[in-house]
């Protein structure tokens, strides 16, 4: 169904405000300043996430075969009926992901909350329709890229996934980005930060810095929630939208 202009209008809104918040007029700038406080070298480290050193490399593979696209259908169907841990007991619905299963941008979340349980979408809540705006700052459509969680099922009072949880679910995940191999991934917040880069340091130290997933440059950064749970911080709206200017670099967006 197309939009109405009342309905173009505004998400063009959306996306200005939230360049706007985010500073992107400074970072944007053409005095050659726009990355003030970036480290000297801002390109993928050789960084593996844990126990993907075992596993061979998904970059340089074969574009995406009619066969591996059906078992992308299947696996969402798998997750929909899945008991392997004891999350589906409460769920409403499990939320496999969404997007375009060939994207090269997938976004990887910590779990679904109440809104998304509901409906069986990720991202739909208050910190969905934030990401939302990202993405389209970052001059993507929402059916071009590929948004998923570690966890599939709500955990309960939206409490962070127990780590046995992020073990049973983690094989959907694991073969999700197998089959889309997508050219970048985005870790949205500590969760999926923690399982595929693990470290002692804090999101602070560790967001905006590329690390490596089996060949795939991973770019860690805040949460929407957490940038909701701070709506005043306009330094940390910056942050993030300094991380997904080096995302759309390396995409060729920018």
């Amino acid at each position: 169904m197309k939009k109405s202009a009342a309905d173009i209008w505004e998400d063009l809104k959306g996306q200005v405000d939230f360049l706007s918040e985010a500073g992107a007029g400074f970072v944007l700038r053409p005095d050659g300043n726009g990355d003030r406080g970036a480290p000297a070298s801002d390109g993928p480290r050789p960084e593996a996430a844990a126990g993907a050193s075992t596993l061979p490399s998904l970059a340089g593979l074969p574009a995406q075969t009619a066969a591996e696209r059906k078992e992308l259908e299947e696996i969402d169907q798998r997750i929909l009926v899945c008991k392997l841990c004891p999350l589906h007991r409460l769920r409403t619905r499990a939320v496999p992901g969404e997007g375009d299963r060939s994207a090269e941008l997938m976004f990887i979340g910590e779990g679904p909350g109440r809104d998304e349980d509901a409906q069986g979408r990720p991202f739909v809540g208050r910190a969905g329709q934030l990401l939302r705006k990202i993405i389209a700052a970052m001059k993507f459509r929402e059916d071009e890229v590929y948004i998923t969680n570690m966890v599939k099922c709500r955990p309960p009072d939206n409490r962070v996934p127990h780590r046995e949880e992020e073990e049973a679910c983690s094989p959907y995940l694991i073969r999700q980005i197998e089959l889309i191999r997508p050219k970048v991934i985005v870790l949205l917040g500590k969760t999926p930060t923690d399982w595929f880069l693990p470290s002692r340091q804090g999101m602070t130290s560790r967001r905006g810095h590329f690390g490596d997933h089996r060949g795939i440059p991973v770019m860690p950064t805040f949460h929407p929630s957490y940038l909701i749970r701070n709506e005043g911080n306009r330094e940390i709206k910056r942050m993030v939208w300094d991380d997904m200017q080096k995302v759309m670099a390396l995409l060729g967006r920018k």
